[in-house]
């Protein structure tokens, strides 16, 4: 297995389908779709099915956690994360990264950082403005090998850039590719970004 893509899914079932028609769409096929619901009370499990995904449902009430669940059963050379309202920007995104990680070898990468569209916002180069990288799982596809035992700690709202940082500590070799792949739905109304905003 190539790819494994993990999604946390939270009462989806309004907007998740955007996220799994593209992934259907890819013109790479040797990947599986990873879904962890966590405490739904709609359909968001049946739909996610119906796109063929392995469904996992918990009652974490932790996206984090839930990631944790995608990493301890995913098979893939490669972990890419995706959140339930956000989507990537084409179908050869799968084609692409596994073209990109082959010129660099594998041997030669361990986190490949492509670009992403933030509240209408392209940026070309997946940097923040002091230069350094943003702390997020989604704009990044990971070895599995090298993320090995590391998983998202149990706290709300940053556990991606804790869990970045943990990965990053183990000094990893990274590629960072002028691609625009992910749209960041930002400040989605009712998104765990949009509710922690208020807090």
């Amino acid at each position: 297995m190539r790819f494994s893509i993990i999604i946390p899914v939270y009462n989806a079932e309004e907007r998740i389908e955007k996220s799994l028609k593209i992934i259907a769409s890819q013109t790479f096929k040797d990947y599986e779709l990873i879904c962890i619901c966590d405490s739904c009370k709609d359909n968001s499990a049946e739909i996610c099915k119906k796109y063929g995904a392995k469904v996992l449902e918990v009652e974490f009430h932790n996206d984090g956690l839930s990631r944790s669940a995608g990493l301890d059963i995913a098979k893939g050379d490669w972990i890419l994360f995706l959140d339930d309202d956000d989507w990537w920007l084409h179908e050869i995104v799968l084609e692409s990264i596994d073209r990109k990680i082959n010129f660099a070898g594998e041997e030669n990468l361990d986190i490949l950082c492509f670009s992403f569209y933030w509240n209408g916002i392209g940026y070309k180069e997946p940097m923040s403005n002091n230069g350094n990288l943003f702390p997020n799982v989604w704009s990044k596809c990971w070895k599995r090998s090298f993320i090995g035992d590391t998983r998202f700690p149990e706290i709300h709202s940053i556990s991606d850039s804790k869990f970045v940082e943990a990965v990053f500590a183990k000094k990893p070799k990274i590629c960072i590719w002028d691609n625009l792949i992910y749209f960041y739905n930002y400040m989605r109304p009712g998104s765990i970004t949009e509710i922690d905003s208020r807090n």
